[in-house]
């Protein structure tokens, strides 16, 4: 069975979920979670301690999934270890079958369920990529200490959907190439015409070659909601005309539910997009489930 890097070079929409992990010391509710997507998904995100409240660790949900069947996509943020930390983990995560990662930069402690928490920060988010290419790559750390076997990973960054302006360059994507991101999964896209704008371009520039892009996705749960994310979640855009469908529905759940449905049949068609990543951190993957019927 292809894997998601195989599926992604070889040009297959893939769709890819997200599942927080739960403040459990038993994996009963995440492989429950996992269950409802069986099937429907190519690979499962775990998220890291996301706005920084503590939860079973993306490490050990993701070895958990690994070991039950699923393919896991690691998320792997800076703000809570150090280098040190950071390389032993992702050494570990590969001796346990996990191959994606995604690396992020974390969410601020001070919004979490433990404000007091010092944030670590000891590398960057394309340091961290970096580092996890080069024990890819090199099968080395820094220092030069050799890892054998090394580990297989497909790493992955985050980016955001925009409106390129004519000045616009894609600098930062570049880098993320460079420090050997594979994949991107973007926050919410839930323009369509943003998001062919921002594919045409990164097409235009041969991203769409190197990167699989994979737009992010997710069933909105009122015209309330969708009000909140553009207001409060940097880069959201939910259309004007997206919202009145939504406060014109006797069931505003259930319509959005449809219209990520119909989001995902319309990346389909847009050239250069490799796939959804369906979020739906409010509702769980239940409802991640309904839209993938």
């Amino acid at each position: 069975m292809a894997n998601l890097e195989e599926k992604v070079r070889s040009g297959r929409f893939v769709i890819t979920a997200e599942i927080v992990p739960p403040l459990s010391a038993a994996p009963t509710k995440l492989l429950a979670e996992a269950e409802l997507l069986k099937g429907k998904v190519d690979a499962i995100n775990v998220t890291d301690a996301a706005a920084g409240k503590t939860t079973m660790s993306s490490f050990g949900a993701a070895a958990i999934l690994a070991a039950n069947g699923y393919e896991p996509i690691l998320q792997v943020t800076c703000r809570d270890r150090n280098r040190i930390a950071l390389a032993g983990d992702l050494i570990s995560a590969a001796a346990q079958g996990i191959r994606n990662l995604l690396i992020l930069k974390g969410d601020d402690p001070k919004g979490g369920d433990q404000p007091d928490a010092k944030p670590v920060f000891d590398l960057e988010s394309g340091q961290l990529l970096a580092l996890a290419r080069d024990l890819r790559d090199k099968g080395e750390l820094p220092s030069g200490r050799k890892v054998d076997p090394p580990p297989r990973f497909f790493l992955g960054a985050a980016d955001v959907p925009r409106r390129p302006d004519s000045n616009w360059k894609p600098g930062p994507l570049l880098a993320k190439i460079e420090a050997g991101a594979g994949f991107a999964q973007t926050q919410f896209g839930f323009d369509l015409d943003i998001v062919r704008a921002y594919i045409g371009r990164l097409r235009d520039e041969g991203i769409t070659e190197k990167l699989g892009v994979i737009i992010g996705v997710g069933p909105i749960r009122s015209a309330k909601s969708a009000r909140w994310m553009n207001e409060n979640l940097f880069g959201v855009h939910v259309p004007d005309a997206t919202i009145q469908r939504l406060e014109g529905a006797k069931d505003q759940a259930a319509e959005g539910r449809a219209i990520c449905t119909e989001l995902i049949a319309g990346l389909r068609e847009i050239r250069g997009v490799a796939g959804a990543h369906v979020m739906a951190p409010a509702q769980g993957p239940e409802a991640i489930a309904q839209v993938l019927g």
